[in-house]
């Protein structure tokens, strides 16, 4: 109909003043070629590359997903916005690698109301900026079936509104998820379990991933870690719990395997899980090596490494090689008062090992100390 207007309306124009016959009105004629021509669909990785000066890589990474952009004038609007909202370039093409279908999303039903939804809860700019770029299927999310809901479920079960923003700066991958299946029931579970809210809230920060398992997973994580006698008093309880998720079955009893071969014994092994759950997550390789390290000094035994299993998460090559070095060649050399502990040895800071043992024996063994591990 608004074509048949203009046209009517070009030829009214020419029959009412001839001076105009060779004169066409140019508004006209360009809404007729606006309403008439619709835009052209336009190769994405030309458009992101000539148009918006993207770089190869994502143009390259985005085409693979999608092919055209359809409507170039409606995604301008969309990077448009993105970047008066404070999306720098890194951001932007970080975004939409991960989530090149955000090119041809409705920005006032799908894009605008998400960014008013955070920014109505406190967040910054900043914080919308990282969090949407991090995480872009928070952009597919519904604010009012999935977002409202699942903030209002955090802030119950955290049990104060200052801990969700700081949870969801930190991991916003968890509103991609259906929280009330997930991980609401798992956060009550594990508080059932005993365990503080101010450890299950920094561990839903940094551990997300925990938290999004299967309740089903949870309670048999639990149930494995009650079997082996840990104390669920402890405040070691959640990382065992950790420690026990991140591995499959077979992968658990080849490390129990490792241990055995170097002489722990089913209790020595218990222990040192129970007293130090992350040393399970080391490789078998780092394990073996540090085990043998030590015993090859001849000053310890495997009760040693029971006692202080921390040491199973040291470096080889950073500290406890250059560290043995150091004292065997004082030593050797009888220039020590007396024999110094292996444990102290390998737990003092660097600075302090180094202003006892190095900088009063510089000529000795400053060079072998620097080389191997220069003093912080």
């Amino acid at each position: 109909m608004r074509t048949i207007y203009i046209c009517k309306s070009l030829i009214s124009l020419s029959l009412n003043n001839t001076s105009h016959l060779n004169k066409t009105p140019i508004s006209l004629l360009s809404q007729l070629f606006i309403s008439s021509s619709p835009e052209t669909p336009i190769a994405v990785a030309d458009y992101l590359i000539d148009r918006h000066k993207f770089s190869a890589e994502t143009a390259s990474k985005v085409s693979s997903a999608v092919k055209y952009v359809k409507r170039p004038e409606k995604t301008d609007s969309i990077l448009s916005f993105l970047q008066e909202s404070g999306f720098a370039d890194t951001h932007l093409e970080l975004l939409i690698k991960r989530m090149p279908r955000v090119l041809s999303a409705n920005l006032e039903r799908s894009i605008k109301p998400k960014f008013k939804f955070f920014q109505d809860l406190g967040f910054s700019s900043s914080d919308v900026v990282k969090m949407v770029s991090s995480h872009p299927r928070i952009l597919a999310s519904s604010v009012d079936n999935r977002l409202g809901p699942s903030i209002l479920a955090l802030k119950s079960v955290l049990g104060s509104n200052m801990d969700v923003p700081m949870v969801l700066k930190k991991c916003g991958r968890l509103l991609g998820h259906d929280l009330a299946k997930t991980v609401i029931p798992n956060i009550e579970f594990m508080k059932s379990c005993g365990i503080s809210s101010s450890q299950i809230t920094h561990h839903v920060c940094n551990f997300a991933r925990l938290f999004l398992r299967k309740p089903t997973s949870i309670r048999e994580y639990v149930k494995r870690v009650d079997e082996m006698g840990f104390n669920r008093k402890s405040k070691l309880f959640i990382e065992a719990i950790r420690v026990i998720s991140s591995m499959t079955k077979e992968n658990w009893e080849l490390k129990l395997e490792v241990f055995k071969s170097l002489g722990f014994s089913e209790d020595d092994i218990l222990s040192v899980f129970r007293t130090q759950p992350q040393a399970f997550r080391k490789s078998e390789r780092k394990i073996r090596a540090i085990t043998q390290l030590l015993l090859s000094t001849g000053k310890c035994d495997i009760s040693f490494v029971v006692k202080n299993p921390e040491f199973l998460g040291y470096s080889v090559e950073n500290r406890l090689k250059p560290r043995l070095r150091v004292v065997e060649v004082l030593e050797s050399r009888n220039l020590l008062l007396k024999k110094p502990s292996l444990a102290n040895v390998c737990k003092m800071s660097n600075k302090k090992f180094f202003e006892k043992y190095v900088l009063p024996f510089s000529n000795e063994v400053g060079q072998l100390f620097v080389v191997n591990k220069p003093p912080h």
